[in-house]
């Protein structure tokens, strides 16, 4: 799997969804409420309310607004009516789908996640017809600029309990088992580390290419009308564009 081509997709999907600021702000509110329901209100004793916040700052979420979701959380359980609902299916060329939702009403979301499949010559699935071809992982992206010593990095990392380190031409690439992520996630925040992007969620496996280019224009916008619904908050694939 070529970590560079993946990590740039994955900042193309970014800069394709930071145009749509409501549906943004919208998302991160969601999964501000179900953190604090989750684990508490204060981000320092809930590491997972400490990346939502992270990642709503980095996206330009004001601090009024991310302050406010998370009070409204805390005051008035909000986050009770959030079902976390993971769609599987295949869009076009083959390309391997995995949308992950947090929605209060099953049926309108469902409904908008097959039209996205249908209008892109893509197909939704069952539950299992692409999970096979992702593995769950935590991963974890420090930039070279910030951070120029690569072994110090590695050794940080692996220090901090990371299952593995890779690196392309931009990042440090560190990957986590599923139930380590928090915990070197803050490991390695309290070394004095900041992060380009963190995430736990499926990883491809295996990727695939696509060459034509009216499967091209059906991918990059069915990722963008996935960007654009307020319930789909991360979209995951093996196209490796």
């Amino acid at each position: 799997m070529s970590g560079h081509s993946k990590w740039n997709n994955i900042r193309r999907k970014k800069e394709a969804s930071d145009a749509a600021k409501g549906a943004i702000f919208t998302k991160f509110a969601k999964e501000i409420a179900v953190a604090v329901k989750a684990g508490g209100a204060d981000p320092n004793g809930n590491s997972r309310l400490k990346v939502v916040v992270a990642k709503a700052k980095a996206a330009n979420m004001p601090n009024d607004n991310i302050n406010r979701a998370i009070k409204k959380a805390a005051e008035a359980g909000e986050g009770d009516d959030y079902e976390e609902i993971t769609y599987e299916g295949y869009g076009p060329a083959g390309v391997a789908v995995m949308a992950k939702a947090l929605t209060n009403n099953r049926n309108r979301t469902a409904a908008d996640v097959r039209h996205i499949f249908d209008k892109n010559g893509g197909n939704l699935g069952v539950d299992g017809s692409v999970s096979f071809l992702f593995e769950e992982k935590g991963t974890i992206l420090i930039s070279k600029e910030d951070f120029e010593d690569e072994d110090a990095v590695m050794g940080d990392a692996l220090d901090c309990g990371a299952s593995d380190f890779d690196s392309d031409d931009e990042y440090y690439i560190i990957t986590t088992a599923p139930s380590d992520f928090y915990s070197v996630r803050d490991a390695l925040e309290a070394k004095g580390y900041s992060f380009a992007d963190e995430t736990l969620g499926p990883v491809a496996i295996t990727t695939t290419e696509v060459t034509d280019p009216d499967a091209v224009a059906h991918l990059e916008k069915m990722l963008d009308m996935f960007d654009e619904n307020e319930d789909i908050q991360e979209v995951y694939h093996n196209w490796n564009g």
